[in-house]
């Protein structure tokens, strides 16, 4: 039987959209179970955007989280996709909205997700 012509395909962006905010959900969680704080998340400025900013303690700490479909190199696909200069910018821009949080320390992490795999919480990925 052909498919209906009523019934719509589902939009690849859409989909990816869905399954990003899914990630980033999870990230959330995992970040809440080891006593982190979310400040934001999906914080947006001119520059670009960035996925989750949390505090622990004295720290800031800026999180990409990258999902990847499931093979042996998903996780090592998902680290080399992180645009570094860009969330560097994000956090620059952050800081000076931001001047309460001057006087804390700031980090870099990536989370990254595979299907049939734990997350895993890269800390301190990169330096500005």
């Amino acid at each position: 039987m052909p498919p209906s012509p009523s019934r719509p395909k589902p939009d690849p962006r859409r989909r990816a959209e869905r399954a990003g905010r899914s990630a980033e959900t999870l990230a959330g969680w995992l970040l809440r179970l080891k006593l982190y704080s979310i400040v934001a998340t999906r914080y947006k400025t001119p520059v670009g955007e960035i996925d989750i900013v949390a505090r622990r303690g004295r720290t800031v700490v800026f999180i990409e989280v990258k999902q990847r479909s499931g093979n042996a190199l998903a996780r090592d696909q998902a680290l080399a996709s992180v645009n570094t200069a860009r969330i560097v910018r994000c956090a620059e821009w952050f800081q000076s909205s931001h001047p309460a949080y001057q006087i804390y320390d700031f980090r870099f992490d990536v989370i990254t997700l595979a299907p049939g795999r734990w997350p895993h919480h890269l800390v301190n990925a990169f330096t500005a």
